[in-house]
């Protein structure tokens, strides 16, 4: 087992804890998805958790249900969409 192997090892375990601190750091990350203008507000975190819901008065309307449900939908997405651009910014493994 010559110096290549040594090489290959020592670059695995660099490899390594660059993936052990982008996860550090991912767990860190809070993102905030929004959908009618910031009537409706999602708070996201790195790992993908629902931390929090945020829906201003005004969207509430007992005749409109479905319009607030799509609002939630579009807040989740985005916080999501955010997650993901994020995650995608990881650590050049190759």
């Amino acid at each position: 087992m010559g110096s290549g192997y040594s090489k290959m090892k020592k670059k695995a375990k660099l490899m390594q804890a660059q993936m052990e601190q982008f996860k550090e750091e991912m767990k860190q990350l809070q993102v905030t998805g929004q959908a009618g203008n910031g009537l409706v507000k999602i708070l996201m975190n790195g790992e993908k958790e629902l931390l929090e819901v945020s829906i201003q008065p005004d969207c509430v309307d007992k005749e409109d249900i479905e319009g607030l449900q799509d609002l939630i939908i579009e807040a989740f997405n985005d916080a999501m969409g955010k997650v993901n651009e994020q995650s995608s910014n990881g650590p050049e493994l190759f």
